[in-house]
């Protein structure tokens, strides 16, 4: 170690500007003692402290010249009283935040665990009403939360539904829930947590049954895959001559390979409909019959029975969704109106969305909801593919399908998802037909009555043409001499909207 000796003429560049008089701190006195390998630079004569001079601002008008300083207050709570609940499968913490007895400006605080039975949640329910906390604040925790936000809803509370990207933990701060808790109350009354759309009491049964049927539609989706690889496995290749293989034609070949009928041409004499002209292509088909054991057609035979099985409990499920939303008939009407929308599409989405839109303050909302715009994660040049945002996967799924029925319809939906596939590729247009869609959605249900109306198949057509005539004519008037200033007529372009 070196002993470096108080000298007052050297003094080390590091700690020059912590030495100056205005830092806040002095050179110490005695010896300085530091490593004999550490890099250090001596100056004889260190520079002379520069002289900073005072500004004095200006004081105000109607201000005399010692007031300086405003005197403000701290930002008002967003709420005064406030809870806050972490929620697992069998227990929640529970955080309350209320003012201080002592002091109005502080604030305090009791973090208490309860279960989420019944018993435990009317327990909770009575602890917030004796300090009068009239709103609740949870995370969405898988299907957690619904037990007990729907029991605290019925109670009289004002429940809110926190996203979890909005109420994440923070690095550096414990991740328990009684800390979990107290972080959401904290930010429930600074009002950094906007609600999540959660479906009103009628809608959420309705829900229930329209997401069961889709995934039992998936699952007989399934089902129909592996009875294809069965036949595909048995060298039965009849999935490439005919469209729908449980189809009429389809399913009746079927049936009788698994009766024990094997003859390559009466097999395809089954042919109906529109297969009829294919008797000779499923003839050559069928050829490879033979390695089509009994074994393959026991398990055939149990495919085939679980897809009927399914078949009948959609049609259970149906027939209750359509008594169920008996009451929103228009509103199915105004959904089917649109291109590419049918009875189960419409049935779908409005469970989901409901059929109050005042809930979404935009038509973006809604389509932002959904998952139906571009995911924003960076400031800036985006790098790399743009990705849309993750919403509600059975709405999604649901304006996918009917994004592609759009797409080959003779509208102008229909043209504008084929402009956009041909430029920009076909998920990209889903994506933007569906954002679309949602939006008129949107408008359709905000305004009873009201009905979507087609512009037509050549709208872009059109629109060329009467920006080409423009041009043309203005060029004409240019070359004369004239300069021209356009305005159109109002009453020129109501009739124009009402052609179109």
């Amino acid at each position: 170690m070196a002993v470096v000796p108080p000298v007052t003429s050297f003094l080390l560049w590091p700690v020059e500007a912590a030495c100056q008089p205005d830092a806040g701190s002095r050179f110490p006195e005695g010896p300085l003692i530091v490593a004999s390998s550490t890099r250090a630079s001596f100056s004889a004569s260190p520079p002379a402290p520069r002289a900073v001079p005072v500004r004095r601002l200006a004081a105000p008008a109607g201000r005399e010249d010692g007031e300086r300083m405003d005197e403000v207050t701290d930002e008002p709570l967003y709420r005064d009283r406030v809870c806050g609940i972490d929620i697992g499968k069998a227990g929640m913490a529970v955080t309350i935040r209320v003012p201080s007895d002592k002091n109005p400006s502080r604030r305090m605080a009791e973090t208490r665990e309860f279960g989420t039975t019944k018993r435990e949640v009317l327990a909770l329910a009575d602890w917030l009403r004796c300090w009068q906390v009239p709103a609740v604040v949870m995370e969405a925790t898988g299907d957690y939360w619904k037990p007990v936000f729907y029991r605290l809803e019925a109670e009289g509370f004002e429940c809110v539904l926190a996203d979890a990207k909005q109420v994440k933990n923070l690095p550096g701060r414990p991740k328990r829930d009684p800390s979990d808790s107290r972080w959401l109350a904290v930010c429930f009354e600074r009002g950094a947590v906007t609600s999540c759309f959660v479906a009103t009491p009628e809608f959420r049964l309705i829900r229930e049954y329209t997401r069961y049927r889709r995934d039992l539609t998936g699952e007989r989706t399934r089902e129909k895959q592996r009875a294809e690889k069965l036949l595909e496995s048995a060298a039965v290749k009849i999935s490439s001559v005919i469209t729908d293989l449980h189809g009429v034609t389809g399913r009746d070949i079927m049936d009788h390979l698994i009766a024990g009928e094997r003859d390559p041409k009466a097999l395809a004499q089954l042919a109906r409909g529109k297969a009829r002209p294919k008797i000779a292509r499923l003839a050559e088909a069928l050829e490879g019959a033979e390695f089509f054991t009994p074994e393959h057609a026991g398990l055939l035979k149990v495919m085939l029975a679980r897809v009927d099985a399914v078949d009948a409990e959609i049609a259970r499920l149906t027939a209750v969704i359509e008594r169920l939303l008996a009451p929103y008939e228009e509103q199915l009407q105004q959904a089917e109106s649109m291109p590419g929308w049918g009875r189960r599409a419409a049935q779908d989405v409005i469970a989901e969305t409901g059929v109050d839109m005042s809930r979404f303050r935009t038509p973006g909302h809604l389509s932002s909801w959904c998952g139906r715009t571009p995911l924003e994660r960076q400031s800036g040049k985006r790098a790399g593919q743009a990705r849309h945002k993750k919403g509600n996967r059975y709405v999604a799924a649901v304006v996918g399908e009917t994004s592609v029925a759009a797409g080959k319809t003779d509208t102008r939906e229909g043209a504008r998802h084929r402009r956009l596939s041909r430029r920009r590729g076909k998920n990209k247009a889903v994506v933007a037909t569906g954002n679309t869609q949602l939006r008129v959605l949107h408008v359709l249900l905000s305004h009873p009555g009201m009905r979507y109306e087609d512009l037509g198949a050549d709208y872009y057509e059109r629109q060329r043409e009467v920006a080409r005539q423009v041009s043309h004519h203005v060029g004409k008037l240019g070359a004369l001499g004239y300069q021209v200033t356009l305005c159109r007529l109002p009453n020129t372009a109501e009739e124009g909207a009402q052609t179109a």
